[in-house]
């Protein structure tokens, strides 16, 4: 008689980890402070404030191991940032929420989702630094 076996995995949903924050980003003239802030993270995840598809994506990068830095977006600076972050990518598109790998554009939830169900997502975050295992 053959069993099955159920492996469950239990995700603390009440995180110890500060929930995200909004970062004072100068979005003036060159946008350095926007730059350095996608440059200086191995993964940053860019949000509107609350926004749900951003809990998810930070819910996964932090059950695979990895701390991912948050940006939380107000409705009125979403325009200007987003601006900001297209003219750092060279023009291409930005949609949130928007997550950064090793300070380029990786995509939104989709793509997270899509390169982790194939199992291309963990050796991304290897190879940035985001994860040591």
């Amino acid at each position: 008689m053959q069993g099955t076996i159920s492996c469950i995995r239990h995700y603390n949903m009440t995180s110890s980890v500060e929930p995200m924050r909004p970062l004072q980003l100068q979005t003036q003239g060159s946008g350095e402070r926007v730059r350095e802030v996608v440059e200086e993270n191995a993964v940053i995840v860019i949000g509107r404030r609350g926004c749900c598809m951003c809990h998810v994506v930070n819910m996964l990068l932090l059950g695979l191991g990895v701390n991912p830095a948050g940006l939380e977006i107000d409705e009125e600076r979403e325009e200007e940032v987003i601006s900001e972050l297209e003219r750092i990518g060279g023009g291409e598109t930005v949609k949130l929420p928007a997550v950064y790998i090793g300070g380029r554009l990786f995509g939104g939830l989709d793509r997270v989702m899509a390169t982790h169900i194939s199992g291309e997502l963990v050796p991304i975050l290897k190879e940035v630094g985001a994860l040591w295992l």
